[in-house]
């Protein structure tokens, strides 16, 4: 075999061994969530009296959200008990989020700081704004969401029995009529915020934050570091607090849900912060919270590692697409048949996963029709990463719920 041809099936098939590793995770977290009840089935279970749960602020941070915020003050305010507060952070806010929020009843804190702009350095002035008057617990519900009834009694006791963040099931949901590139959003985000959470609450294993439906014990919420303005803050926030000894749990029968934006704008934008967000991390933390879990020899820590390093569905659809094209091409002139038959099998595998997820989770979403066609919806996302190979966004941005014609 000529150097040059031994050098390229060398490097491929440590590429294709590479993508295996994620493959074979996100297999066993789907196959494991077969097992596990959807919170809506536990919708009508009857909750505790709420005048034994320990006090606790629900902690809503608010950018221009005037005009969705009503109802997610109103789904919070009907789970308050009464030892209960509902707080709202009006953040840098140019319309009247503020007031809309006061006329829904909810006791409201106004920051003005165009320097330090983001979610994270929201919420900071929030804890630091309660320290005077702790609660027990906090619960981090976005302005934009709807938490389902019993959602907030069962994360507060939940963290109280575990003294460790809990983390609701959170499912974006596509609006009426959505065309098929939003549903297979909304398709994909259920397989990653649902079926592999499910699996890994299933195996005994941390779960990774979502930045809403979180709830902490005031003692890990007052010491965390969240003035950060970092693109995905919750995902930062939930490593943090595993690395420090207490990682997240899912809290499967509590359910909280949002709406994709209407724009095809607002989604790409919103994409683009969550996967260049996604890919940050991996780069910067991964390796040493390995290491890290090496040293203690924590699996909880070492499978959140694991589940950090899956990457979105597209991109690993891509990544072993390319792998098996060149795969195939090494075979072809000559080269060893290794590269080939590990990314064959991991995309095999890959693809089984997937339909595993489909039939158990998402054909009220995307018909078996729509979702052989998710493969363009790859492609299409090629732009978003060769966007992080040029520049990767690094700013936060709110993303517009509206339609865009503002």
């Amino acid at each position: 075999m000529h150097p040059l041809l031994l050098v390229l099936e060398i490097f491929l098939l440590a590429a294709a061994s590479l993508l295996a590793l994620p493959v074979v995770v996100f297999t066993i977290q789907v196959a494991s969530a077969w097992r596990a009840r959807s919170p809506d089935d536990d919708s009508k279970a009857q909750a505790a009296p709420l005048q034994s749960r320990l006090p606790t602020v629900v902690l809503m941070p608010a950018h221009d959200e005037a005009e969705g915020i009503t109802a997610s003050i109103i789904s919070v305010r009907r789970e308050l008990g009464p030892l209960d507060r509902l707080l709202v952070v009006a953040d840098n806010c140019s319309d009247g989020t503020a007031q809309v929020a006061r006329d829904a009843g909810a006791e409201v804190l106004e920051r003005v700081d165009l320097a330090r702009r983001g979610k994270g350095f929201a919420l900071d002035w929030g804890i630091r704004h309660l320290a005077a008057a702790p609660p027990a617990a906090v619960v981090v519900v976005d302005a934009d969401c709807i938490v389902a009834p019993g959602a907030i009694d069962r994360l507060v006791r939940r963290c109280a029995e575990t003294l460790r963040p809990a983390q609701a099931i959170y499912l974006m949901r596509s609006p009426p009529a959505a065309p098929l590139k939003t549903r297979i959003a909304e398709f994909a985000w259920v397989v990653k915020c649902q079926a592999r959470a499910f699996g890994y609450h299933q195996l005994g294993l941390p779960c990774q934050l979502l930045g809403t439906g979180m709830a902490f014990p005031w003692a890990l919420i007052s010491e965390a570091p969240l003035a950060s303005g970092h693109i995905v803050e919750d995902l930062q926030l939930g490593l943090d607090m595993a690395a420090a000894g207490a990682p997240p749990e899912l809290c499967p029968d509590a359910l909280v849900t949002s709406v994709f934006p209407l724009a095809a704008a607002a989604i790409a934008s919103q994409r683009t912060r969550w996967e260049h967000g996604h890919f940050d991390i991996i780069a910067k933390r991964a390796p040493a919270l390995l290491g890290q879990a090496i040293r203690q020899r924590r699996g909880d820590l070492a499978a959140m590692v694991a589940d950090l390093c899956v990457p979105p569905l597209a991109a690993l659809v891509l990544a072993l697409m390319a792998v098996l094209v060149v795969a195939a091409i090494l075979t072809g002139l000559g080269g060893g048949i290794a590269p080939l038959a590990v990314a064959g099998a991991s995309m095999l595998l890959l693809l089984a996963g997937v339909g595993s997820a489909w039939f158990r989770f998402g054909r009220h979403i995307v018909s078996l029709r729509e979702l052989a066609s998710s493969p363009a919806y790859a492609f299409a996302k090629i732009p978003l990463y060769a966007g992080m190979l040029r520049r990767k966004q690094t700013e936060w941005v709110r993303t517009r719920r509206d339609d865009g014609s503002r």
